[in-house]
């Protein structure tokens, strides 16, 4: 064994202890609290002295944690949705044509990733206010659509750029019309890119907080600002036991949209290995 090998293998190593220590520093907030939902007493502490069950039942009886949770799915149904729409046609629109100041306009669609989303949300409180709008579920889901609307991008336009367009061609050539060769053809081939796409704006729009702590009030108010609200005034680990329902959801839709839709390919992180 070479020196050069021995020095690459030892890298090697050390490049995976590091990658798994880093792992486990971002796991270990999430380590905590799961240990923390199962605590006996109504005060959040760590280790519990006594374990049970009965926070997570709290979690599911609170009126308001109910209520914010349909209202959630209601601003995240409709948001994710619209924002599928919008971000499929400018995907569309991006990819496939030569228009005039693309560039301005696909920044201007992606600029949500790096405008803070507090800064989003306050500007839609002072626009509802000033055309007389009430933070209604209208404001809400427009506000989201615009923070979640890149992603959608992002995953149609990727599907976009790994299909391969001489079926749209073949079609063509054997007279299916425009209209025929997108139904027929290009969103089939793209559902995968739209499913991922639509998955990802929801997991997203659920667990929105910043801007919908500006955008919400209490009849509107999302799971995340009623967590918040309930926060302020409790201090028990009912909160625990919700984050750890929040965190066993979120990665059972993960790892769905992995097992059947591909995430390597949607996320275009397969392509170096083509």
């Amino acid at each position: 064994m070479t020196p050069r090998s021995t020095y690459q293998r030892v890298l090697g190593w050390i490049g995976r202890l590091v990658v798994i220590l880093i792992v486990l520093f971002l796991l270990l907030p999430a380590v905590v609290v799961t240990i923390a939902a199962f605590n006996d007493k109504p005060i959040l502490s760590f280790p519990p002295q006594a374990w049970s069950w009965r926070w997570f039942g709290r979690a599911l009886s609170y009126e308001d944690f109910r209520q914010g949770f349909f209202n959630g799915l209601t601003v995240t149904v409709w948001s994710s949705t619209i924002a599928l729409c919008v971000g499929a046609m400018f995907a569309f629109v991006i990819d496939r044509y030569n228009i005039p100041f693309k560039k301005v306009i696909e920044a201007i669609l992606v600029s949500p990733l790096v405008i803070p989303h507090f800064t989003v949300g306050l500007g839609f409180l002072i626009l509802a206010a000033q055309i007389g709008l009430s933070r209604g579920f209208a404001v809400v889901v427009v506000c989201h659509v615009i923070l979640v609307l890149p992603f959608v991008l992002r995953s149609v336009y990727v599907s976009l750029k790994n299909l391969d367009q001489s079926y749209e061609l073949a079609a063509s050539s054997l007279g299916a019309g425009p209209l025929r060769v997108l139904w027929t053809i290009t969103l089939p081939l793209l559902l995968p890119g739209l499913v991922s796409g639509w998955l990802f704006a929801a997991i997203l729009s659920f667990n929105e907080f910043t801007a919908s702590l500006f955008v919400t009030s209490q009849r509107t108010q999302t799971l995340p600002v009623a967590i918040y609200n309930y926060v302020r005034e409790f201090a028990d680990p009912s909160m625990a036991a919700l984050s750890v329902m929040y965190i066993v959801a979120t990665a059972a839709l993960i790892i769905f949209a992995n097992a059947f839709l591909g995430l390597g390919k949607v996320l275009n992180i397969e392509q170096e290995h083509r």
